[in-house]
Parts: structure tokens; C-alpha cells; sequence
């Protein structure tokens, strides 16, 4: 695998490096710009074919320091010449002092950095399952990995959910001072008078501002169900901090003395489409809340949510899924019973077993697992309560290692779809503006009725023929009395929504057909987000469909994908398939190779020189230097978008600065989300990492005349990393790439 430069570039030799002339006094002679200290944009050219004997060049130059001084001499050997001028603005228009030249084409190697390599060990992996309705935390001991442990039980609960996880909730004292968590929450704010509640902060399913920001950043605000503004990153660091001290003080108690953090490695899960910007911001919540420091990275581990489910699945065995498409029976359930029956079935085993909170995960591949042969492919898909993730990955035999095969696509397509189409239900009833207000004036009844709503939801299913009744808060009936001037009853008599009746005991009558409709909008989205993924080549001769996530426990999306692609592929669902990720999550805490190939999600490069073609660059692009002819602001590509990458794989590069004199070298990287980038100032194109190598106070005397800065990227993880080294002094500077700062 190489990468391609957009540009071209210099002559290339055998093996498809680009040809330097041999001979110890020859090097290519290099232009190049440096951004040093005044925010003045970095520009490389690849190697030219052009070489001078380096004697020659250093006799040049000591003959004009004789002459002019030392800055004059640099400018007569590289001067600065104006291009024509133009309206358009370019970062290359300001040159600063010269920069670095290539020694090397760049080039891909299968070794991993040894520095990477060396990982500090842990006595116990703990996995926190930030979702975005609800969210937990599972933990195993090292010397124990068959044992997965899941979180004490919750205080609180609501009559039918299952309590393995809390919600994702948050409550803050009207100082802004973390209160409570989850249920302890929710249940705070519910008690509380209603114009007390006004003065508390109260948030839950926050999680999604992170996937539907744009423009995220460290100071990105949320809003409190009072309408108040919070910084997002207090409230993400408040709730990690929750669950490290709800784990650390579990295992201290299992443990019988203090367990320290340094003791455990950490797991988050994200999901996979999640855009780099809100993966990067879930690690620095994770730092200011005490998990790890960006001085020991390593200790937490960021897992995509296919990932983890796929990881778990790989152990599956008879007795712990149900498969829908099954003609003989398993586990209980026949392929011809309803698809609702079959899991209500699997739900009561589940319950029956519910005392123990470990899962023994047998150190062998599942029954499931085994009938797949090399080269196998199944497609995960995560549905939760705010988004849908879709991922195709492939065995890889005899280790059963996985190579991702497809990009993760899909959307906001999750459970939380079905809660906004109830919301409009309700304001086509009662009119939007009774409702916006009503959630500001009463924020405490609202969240009531949500989660009235929430017991509804999950009881329904596709042979359901009683209606389904939702109890109204009586504040809401007060308040709407006094804001209409009439009765609730009146209202739902005059809105011509013939399917939702009053019920004389304080009831929305909500038939099976009603609730049924306000889940279809948004099991389409994923239907057809699926038919789409399933067009694609590498999707072909797909073996097997995994719907895991809490959203998967619908029996009408259950229902949906099967009738759907029942016929293309076997669809499996593990039981308590809502702590899936979350087990998945500590298998790969314990286990961070197992994902061997990953899809890169976005192309990465820098920009460079390169010679100006008439007719082939634009006008606005060209710049005179040193009587050459040069294209500005050239993105040259490390890697491009979809591109498969192995773990751990480098792409390397070496540099030299073109002013022997230079110690502040400053490498600019950039990324997109397309392939087909030209230009750095292409749009969509973003700066998202710099390397900075301050080289002041080495020591000259072995420095050799051409520098060596070797620059390495490594793909194929979760996160990327980028290194600088001075080869000579071994003085080296690493950086993760930045989103949110730039």
C-alpha cells in the first residue's frame, strides 16, 4: 500500500520511491516553507530531479556571509519573488523563513512504533457505556478475563425496564454544583416543588449534541430542561467522574482495601459514525473527570460501539441469542412463533437470572462464530437510542481477528426518533406553543410524561391489539386548563386525531396502530440505511445481520429487519442485547488488537509545492520562487478516506530543514472527509494537528549538514497519533490529532 501524492511530484525510482541522484556530496536541491512562529501556513515540495553537489552550495554560502552577512546570504540562495497578485487569499502568500525539505518519499511499514508497543499493564478493565438514554459500566479483572462483571444494581427503576443500566441523567444544584446521577436524578427533580425545579439544572439524552454540532468545541453549551446554558464539557466530565467513583468504590469493597486508578484501565464507548471532533472531546471529558491525563494516554482506550458489540458477539453461543430467521428451534423460539413472543421469551430467562451479574464469557469461539469460514462477512447494527450504526466486518482465521470491510455509516435514526414523533403528536393536539411552554414552566411534569411514554413504547409490538394508555401528569392538565381556557378532552375532540382518545381516568388512549406510526418514520431511516449499505460490493455474500443495542429490543424493528432481509442473511440478537456493547467494550479493553484492519474515515495529509502546469492548476495558485514556477497549497495525502489500515501501521516520512540554522520546525496537518482532494483550501478541508520540534539548546557539533526530522503517523486505531523526531539527537515531540482546536 503507498500513498499518493495529489500533486505528482519528483522522479521516481525502483520500488516507487522517488529517485535521488547517488553519491554521498548529492541531494536534492528543495523549496520549502515553514510556518515558524506567526501563523504563516506550512507548504513542502516533494523532491525535484534537480541536484547540486552540497561542496558547491556550501562555498555559496560562505562567500556571501563574507560579503552581505548571514540573512543575506540565505535570501541569495533562496530569495523570495512576489507571484502576480490576485483577489484570491491564499495561506502561501506570506512566506516566512525557509522551512523543511523531503529526504525521503513517504512510505507505509507493517511494524508497529515500538513506543506504542509498550504497554503499561492493569490489574482490571472497566467499560462505561455513555449512551445516550441510558448508561452503565462493567469491569473484569486481567487474571479473570472469562469474568465480566456489571455494575451493582441501580437504585430507583421504573416498572417493566430492566435496571442493569441508569438513565442518562444529570442533575446540578442551582449553584452548578454536580448533585446526582441516573435514577437518584431523576427522582430528585421529580420531588421537588415546581418552582423550586425551575432553579435546578436538570439534563438527560445530552449525548446527542455532541453527534448533531457542527462547529463542536471545548466551549460547546447545553441547555438545562430550565432553558439555562452549561458548558457540555463540565457536564461530560461531570457524569465520567460519577461513574469512576461508582466503579472505584465497588471494586474497593470487592477488593476489601482502596483501589487505586492507576490500577485500571478504561473503556468509553462512542458510536462509530460520531464525526473525529465528538471521539476527541469524550477523551478530554475523560481527563478533566480523572480517568487518565494526556501524559498517560494509554490508559484510556476509546471503543466504537459496532466494534465492542461485534467483539462480543464473536463468543456467542447457542444459548445466548435468538435468530430470527431460524426454522428449528433456538433457545426456545421457533423462526415461525412471532417475533415478539420469541424475545418476551428470551427476556423472562434473562429475568429469572437477573441475581447474577456475571457473565462468563467462555475463552473458545461461539457455535455461531465457528460455522464462519475465512473470508466470512456480517454486518453489526447498533441501534440505540440516539443513533444507528452500521459496520461490515470480516473473520479473520485462525485467530478470529477482525478486519472492517466498510466505513461506518448510518445516523440519527434511534430510539429517541420514536420520542419526537410522540412530541409532535402532542402538539398537533395542543398546539406547539402550549408545549414548548409547558416544558419550560413545568420541566418536572414533562420529564413524567416522557417516561410514561417510555413504559408505553416499549410494549409495543407488531400482533398487539389493546390499546396502549398514557397517563398525563395533572399538572398537565391543570396547566393546559389555564392556558387554553379549556379541557384537555376538548382539545383532543377538536384536533381530528382520531386514534388517541381520553380516557375519563386521567389517560391518553393511544390504539396499537397510533403507536405504531410514530415508530415507523424512523425504523424506515434504518430499513433503508440498510438497503443501501447492502448495495455495496463489499456487502455482498453478507453471512449474518447482528441487531444489538437497546433499541434492538423493538419487536417492530425486530419485525422490520427481518421481513426485510430475512432472505439475504441469518439475523441474530443476543440476549440482553442492551449490555452487548458493554461487555464487547471490556473484551476489548482487555484484548485492543483484536480489530486488525480498520476503515480510515477521513483522508489526511499536508500541504506541499509543486510545479505549476499551465493549463492544469489554477491562476490564483501560482507563486515565483527562486525563478521557479510553483502551485501553492497542494494537499499531498498520507491516507485517504475508506482506506483499509492495519493496527498500528506508520506512514513515515523524512524532512530536512532547508536552513541548516533552523531549530523550530512545525509540521501542520490536515484532513477531510472526502478523497478527491486538490488544495488545502479546498472546502471542507481542515487543519487538525501540528508538530512542533523545538530543537533550541542540542548541540551542533554531530549534526550533520542534511538533518534528519523523521515524521510518523499511525492509523488503524480508534485515534491517530503523529510523532516528530530528530533523528540526530533522538529529541522527539509527539501529538494526537486535534479537532476541537483548530
Amino acid at each position: 500500500m503507498r500513498c499518493r501524492s495529489a500533486g505528482g511530484g519528483g522522479q521516481r525510482g525502483a520500488g516507487g520511491r522517488r529517485a535521488l541522484v547517488p553519491g554521498p556530496y548529492q541531494v536534492p536541491v528543495d523549496v520549502s516553507r515553514l510556518e515558524v512562529e506567526g501563523g504563516i501556513e506550512q507548504l513542502f515540495q516533494p523532491a525535484r530531479n534537480v541536484v547540486l553537489p552540497v561542496v558547491l552550495q556550501r562555498l555559496l554560502l560562505q562567500l556571501l556571509q563574507l560579503l552581505s552577512g548571514p540573512t543575506a546570504a540565505a535570501a541569495a540562495v533562496f530569495p523570495h519573488e512576489t507571484a502576480p497578485t490576485s483577489a484570491y487569499s491564499s495561506p502561501a502568500r506570506s512566506l516566512g523563513d525557509t522551512g523543511i525539505t523531503p529526504l525521503s518519499p513517504s512510505h507505509i511499514v507493517n511494524d508497529t512504533d515500538p513506543n506504542v508497543s509498550e504497554q503499561q499493564t492493569f490489574l482490571v478493565v472497566v467499560a462505561i457505556d455513555f449512551g445516550t438514554t441510558s448508561s452503565g459500566y462493567a469491569y473484569s479483572f486481567t487474571k479473570e478475563p472469562e469474568c465480566i462483571h456489571v455494575m451493582r444494581r441501580w437504585e430507583g427503576g421504573d416498572p417493566g425496564v430492566s435496571n442493569q443500566k441508569t438513565p442518562t441523567t444529570i442533575l446540578l444544584t442551582p449553584e452548578r454544583k454536580f448533585h446526582s446521577f441516573g435514577y437518584a436524578a431523576r427522582d430528585f427533580y421529580h420531588d421537588l416543588d415546581p418552582n423550586e425545579a425551575k432553579q435546578w439544572l436538570y439534563l438527560e439524552k445530552f449525548k446527542m449534541k455532541l453527534h448533531t454540532t457542527g462547529d463542536l468545541t471545548m466551549d460547546t453549551d447545553l441547555t438545562a430542561a430550565n432553558g439555562k446554558k452549561l458548558k457540555a464539557l463540565e457536564i461530560f466530565s461531570y457524569a465520567l467522574q460519577y461513574f469512576k467513583e461508582q466503579a472505584l468504590k465497588e471494586l474497593s469493597d470487592q477488593a476489601g482495601s482502596d483501589f487505586e486508578n492507576s490500577d485500571v484501565r478504561w473503556v468509553i464507548t462512542v458510536p462509530a459514525i460520531w464525526k473525529q471532533p465528538a471521539k476527541q472531546f469524550m477523551r478530554q471529558a475523560a481527563y478533566q473527570a480523572g480517568l487518565a491525563s494526556p501524559e498517560n494516554s494509554e490508559q484510556l482506550i476509546i471503543a466504537l460501539e459496532p466494534e465492542a458489540a461485534s467483539i462480543y458477539c464473536r463468543k456467542l453461543r447457542l444459548h445466548q441469542m435468538i435468530e430470527l430467521s431460524s426454522k428449528t428451534v433456538v433457545n426456545g423460539y421457533s423462526g415461525s412463533d412471532t417475533v415478539g413472543a420469541g424475545f418476551a421469551q428470551a427476556k423472562e430467562h434473562i429475568r429469572r437470572n437477573r441475581q447474577s451479574r456475571t457473565f462468563l464469557v467462555e475463552n473458545v469461539i461461539g457455535e455461531i462464530w465457528s460455522e464462519l469460514e475465512e473470508g466470512d462477512k456480517y454486518v453489526v447494527v447498533d441501534s440505540g437510542g440516539g443513533t444507528v450504526d452500521l459496520t461490515v466486518h470480516q473473520i479473520r482465521l485462525p485467530e478470529g481477528h477482525l478486519k472492517e470491510l466498510y466505513k461506518a455509516t448510518g445516523g440519527p435514526y434511534g430510539s429517541l426518533g420514536v420520542d419526537y414523533e410522540f412530541e409532535k403528536l402532542l402538539c398537533k393536539i395542543f398546539g406547539e406553543d402550549f408545549i414548548e411552554q409547558f416544558k419550560i414552566k413545568r420541566p418536572a411534569a414533562w420529564v413524567d410524561l416522557m417516561i410514561a411514554f417510555e413504559s408505553r413504547k416499549r410494549a409495543a409490538a407488531p400482533d398487539r391489539t389493546n390499546p396502549l394508555n398514557i397517563t398525563l401528569p395533572f399538572s398537565f392538565i391543570d396547566y393546559y386548563k389555564k392556558f387554553r381556557g379549556h379541557s384537555v378532552e376538548h382539545a383532543l375532540r377538536k384536533s381530528n386525531v382520531d386514534f388517541v382518545k381520553w380516557s375519563s381516568q386521567g389517560m391518553l388512549r393511544m390504539s396499537p396502530d397510533a403507536m405504531n406510526a410514530l415508530f415507523k418514520p424512523t425504523i424506515d431511516s434504518i430499513i433503508e440505511h440498510l438497503r443501501d449499505l447492502f448495495q455495496k460490493p463489499e456487502v455482498s455474500t453478507v453471512k449474518f445481520l447482528f441487531l444489538v443495542g437497546g433499541f434492538a429490543e423493538a419487536p417492530l424493528l425486530q419485525q422490520a429487519v427481518q421481513a426485510a432481509f430475512g432472505d439475504k442473511c441469518r439475523i441474530i440478537i443476543p440476549q440482553d442485547v442492551g449490555l452487548t456493547i458493554l461487555k464487547g467494550a471490556v473484551l476489548f479493553g482487555l484484548d485492543p488488537a483484536v480489530i486488525k484492519v480498520r476503515r480510515s474515515p477521513l483522508t489526511y495529509g499536508v500541504g506541499v509545492l509543486n510545479r505549476y502546469v499551465e493549463g492544469k492548476h489554477p491562476p490564483e495558485k501560482l507563486l515565483v520562487k527562486d525563478g521557479t514556477r510553483w502551485c501553492t497549497d497542494v494537499f499531498d495525502k498520507f491516507i485517504s478516506a475508506d482506506q483499509s489500515v492495519a493496527l498500528g501501521e506508520l506512514v513515515k516520512r523524512s524532512y530536512t530543514p532547508a536552513k541548516p540554522s533552523q531549530l523550530v520546525i512545525v509540521i501542520n496537518i490536515y484532513s477531510s472527509e472526502h478523497d478527491n482532494v486538490s488544495f488545502i483550501t479546498d472546502p471542507g478541508v481542515k487543519k487538525c494537528g501540528t508538530l512542533r520540534l523545538d530543537l533550541t539548546g542540542t548541540s551542533s557539533t554531530a549534526v550533520p549538514a542534511r538533518r534528519e526530522i523523521q515524521t510518523l503517523m499511525q492509523f488503524g486505531d480508534t485515534e491517530i497519533k503523529a510523532t516528530a523526531v530528530d533523528i540526530a539527537t533522538s529529541k522527539s515531540v509527539k501529538v494526537g490529532i486535534d479537532f476541537l482546536n483548530y
